[in-house]
């Protein structure tokens, strides 16, 4: 457990309430000591500013916080300019994506259309400046042609310079450790770290499963449906359901834990608690 890594991620908030929420969220995760916080970006960098002022802030409160960026619908010139400021202010972590796409738009757009090249562009301009974490998706890119083909897109962002990957949640594991074994059968040699998603609303659970490629499995799927809108029943159920997964996960020495938490606090620190790992 020497080398573990704990980290969370939240998304910047349009609102002055919605920052002192989310803060108020950072300062109750920061109590486990994590090794690094996140900070999700817009599609086509619709939450460019938020994102910025929401990291430096974070930064600045004593936990590492890393950036994401992704370069879809980004200028080069653009992208160059927040690597400074994040250079200029102490940044040293980036999570370093394409991006989803803006709605309406089919296709990549921009200077640079795939993340191997922006983790080019940032080796280039900044050499090893920044611990560059790239996205890996166990159950398969949602717009990837193919498993394999995916598995390829992967390997170049890591031979590109990637240090360590963070995937995309799921909730059967098997999916996870198949790819890890794919990855090594490559050569790919770079932490993989597993996404958490704590269940605590099933509705808005399965439209960005569906959306983003993370099978819910039929046995979780029945038994939230069968919940209803019996909330409490929900995130207890959840509860069980994703530190038992952890459990399994850390038994099998997986590299660390990255929560995808919402902005919200309490859903992850109890299972955190639950692992006994606190």
């Amino acid at each position: 457990m020497d080398n573990f890594r704990l980290s969370f991620e939240f998304f910047p908030t349009k609102t002055e309430e919605g920052t002192k929420k989310l803060f108020a969220t950072r300062d109750k995760l920061a109590e486990l000591n994590p090794d690094f916080f996140s900070v999700t970006y817009g599609a086509g960098g619709s939450t460019r500013d938020n994102t910025v002022n929401t990291v430096l802030d974070m930064n600045q409160r004593g936990i590492s916080t890393a950036p994401h960026l992704s370069c879809v619908g980004e200028s080069v010139d653009n992208i160059k300019e927040l690597l400074n400021q994040y250079a200029d202010n102490g940044i040293d972590r980036i999570v370093t994506l394409r991006g989803d796409l803006p709605s309406g738009m089919a296709a990549a757009s921009g200077e640079l259309k795939y993340a191997n090249e922006l983790v080019e562009l940032i080796k280039q301009e900044h050499g090893n400046k920044f611990h560059l974490e790239v996205a890996a998706y166990p159950e398969m890119h949602p717009q990837a042609p193919n498993f394999e083909q995916d598995l390829l897109n992967f390997k170049r962002k890591v031979d590109a310079g990637a240090d360590s990957a963070l995937t995309q949640y799921f909730f059967n594991i098997d999916s996870y450790f198949y790819f890890v074994d794919r990855c090594q059968e490559m050569g790919i040699d770079i932490p993989i770290v597993p996404g958490i998603m704590p269940i605590t609303n099933y509705t808005s659970l399965a439209r960005f499963s569906d959306m983003c490629g993370a099978e819910i499995p039929r046995w979780i799927r029945k038994q939230l449906e069968a919940y209803g809108d019996d909330s409490e029943s929900i995130q207890k159920f959840g509860e069980e359901v994703i530190t038992q997964m952890c459990e399994d996960l850390v038994e099998n020495d997986v590299p660390g834990l990255h929560f995808y938490t919402l902005n919200q606090a309490d859903p992850c620190m109890n299972v955190w608690k639950n692992l006994g790992l606190w």
